[in-house]
């Protein structure tokens, strides 16, 4: 691929954490807000997820930092470009309003079909597919020639699965994979597919009645997931449908239409989260809560001025909270770890005035990345926490040395979740960040810095391998798993770097027979658990009917 990008790649990051961007002061806790402080949670162990996200994209140039929240509004809550002007022209066109829910009357859809009112009452049910094979939507794609090329030493390529699915003309978003027992999920456009992760057949297809929008990043501990789906089939309609899908056994559980409404709240992005029994549905206006189990609603919009717009998912619920007016001219934002049983704060960490909360790259600790401004006059800063939510550092980059996460908001169009960020791990002492590819010889390569959590001060640097990115993807015990990676000449591979940094070991290395799938995938999700590594698109484009359909979606890595 080549350089720039095009208008669904990543940007550029726009430059250094630290400096020459200017120092953010150590800024620790205030006094809990009025109506939510609660007293500060005792300190708890480090909690790494089951598996580890890794994004990348294989013939991309630049891997990217933070995106840029939109002026006004919370970071990465803020309307993409395509949809923003869709929804205006559904609001200017006309909203109507009938038994309390919201109606656009839209042009018609890409079918060309006249237009008509859609609206939730008028909402299809999922319905579920046996697999079988007239039924597909995907199609397995042959790997029994690659895996009769490898080499010793090299992992097999255990199934892949090609698209399939005729996409908008605008392409469509994927979301996941989620994990659950011996099933992987994914879901795109209209459907949600569960397959077996040792051979990749599928074991059920839900067909949705809309477009998926939204999803959290994880499932719940007992494989339940609740997706966002659009109000209705029109290209036009808002994301506002939630529905509960069991990923063991892909039936559609309950399902329920989240009331927005306002200029603010139909243009908002919508972040989703899954912590314990709580599903959160949040975007810039407001958030509410529903429990995972029976979609009862646990909480709606806060009194007062602090509106939380998006949370984490797993074990531990971390909330960005804005706390600004219409008169105020920056920035007013906090971090707030929230009991998932009652949705309260259990603590309020108030970030300074100006800067907001971009991403976090770690719940156990809280590590905060944090925006000021927007473009190239922009400034990063990462912070961690406490357990209890009082300040502890502030990460210190290197001279010259730029760093780089990749997040949902710089792949996806839609769902931008707090949580869903690559390139970087911690455990309770050390965080783990990407630096930024630089150009040695005719290859790309980078670093992955390791940062002492007490001083926020670099403890050392490991090279990832001579012509190959590098980047972490969670924590194993003291060890930090990292994704190498592949090329065109290079296959790619799942590592091991000692808390003392070093050379890379190699724990599951992709077949260099398959290298040419493996960087065939424009813009990618890598898991990795239970000894395989599992690589999803994040989004497919629309090339024409025939080609789209061929488009390799999941290829799965394994002894």
């Amino acid at each position: 691929m080549t350089w720039p990008p095009g208008p669904h790649q990543p940007q550029p990051p726009q430059g250094e954490f630290g400096a020459p961007f200017e120092p953010v002061e150590p800024i620790g806790p205030t006094q809990p807000v009025q109506g939510y402080g609660q007293q500060p949670s005792p300190p708890s162990q480090p909690q790494p997820g089951p598996y580890g996200y890794g994004y990348g994209q294989p013939q991309q140039l630049y891997p990217v930092g933070p995106a840029t929240g939109g002026p006004g509004g919370p970071a990465g809550r803020h309307p993409s470009g395509r949809r923003r002007t869709a929804l205006v022209a559904a609001v200017v066109a006309g909203v109507l309003v009938v038994g309390g829910g919201v109606w656009f009357a839209v042009s018609g859809g890409d079918d060309g079909r006249k237009p008509v009112a859609h609206g939730s009452a008028d909402a299809e049910q999922p319905t579920a597919s046996p697999p079988a094979e007239a039924e597909v939507v995907d199609t397995a794609a042959p790997v029994d020639g690659l895996n009769a090329a490898r080499k010793p030493g090299e992992a097999k390529v255990l199934w892949m699965r090609d698209n399939g699915i005729d996409v908008p003309r605008n392409g469509a978003d994927a979301y996941g994979p989620w994990l659950t027992g011996d099933i992987v999920a994914k879901g795109m456009y209209r459907t949600v597919s569960g397959y077996s992760v040792a051979d990749g057949t599928r074991k059920w297809t839900l067909k949705l009645p809309a477009d998926l929008c939204a999803a959290p990043t994880l499932p719940t501990t007992d494989g339940k997931i609740v997706v966002g789906l659009k109000e209705s089939a029109s290209s036009d309609s808002v994301c506002s449908v939630l529905q509960m899908i069991d990923l063991r056994t892909g039936t559609a559980g309950w399902k329920k239409t989240v009331e927005r409404k306002g200029v603010q709240d139909l243009l908002s992005d919508v972040a989703m989260s899954i912590g314990g029994d709580l599903v959160t549905f949040g975007r810039a206006s407001a958030s509410v809560g529903y429990r995972v189990s029976d979609g009862k609603e646990v909480f709606g919009k806060r009194q007062g001025v602090c509106q939380p717009f998006a949370f984490t998912s797993g074990p531990r619920l971390i909330a960005a909270t804005s706390c600004r007016t219409d008169a105020d001219e920056q920035d007013k934002q906090q971090v707030e770890e929230i009991d998932p049983a009652t949705g309260t704060p259990k603590w309020t960490y108030r970030v300074k005035t100006g800067w907001r909360v971009q991403q976090v790259y770690s719940t156990s600790p809280p590590v905060i990345s944090l925006k000021k401004g927007d473009g190239e006059g922009g400034a990063w800063a990462i912070v961690t926490l406490r357990d209890n939510g009082t300040y502890r550092s502030q990460m210190i980059g290197g001279k010259n040395e730029n760093y780089a996460a990749t997040c949902d908001a710089d792949l996806v169009v839609s769902g931008r979740n707090l949580d869903g960020c690559a390139g970087v791990a911690a455990d309770d002492g050390t965080f783990y960040l990407a630096t930024k590819p630089v150009t040695v010889g005719s290859a790309l390569t980078n670093k992955v810095v390791a940062f002492d959590l007490n001083t926020g001060k670099a403890k050392w640097r490991a090279a990832a391998p001579a012509g190959q990115i590098m980047q972490p993807l969670r924590m194993n015990g003291r060890n930090v798993i990292v994704r190498v990676e592949g090329t065109y000449r290079k296959s790619g591979a799942v590592a091991s770097l000692a808390p003392t940094g070093g050379a890379p070991t190699v724990l599951l290395r992709h077949p260099a027979s398959a290298t040419k799938a493996e960087s065939s995938f424009d813009m990618a999700r890598l898991v990795y658990a239970g000894g395989r590594s599992i690589l999803v698109s994040a989004r497919v484009s629309a090339i024409d009917d025939k080609e789209e359909k061929k488009v390799k979606t999941v290829m799965v890595f394994g002894p």
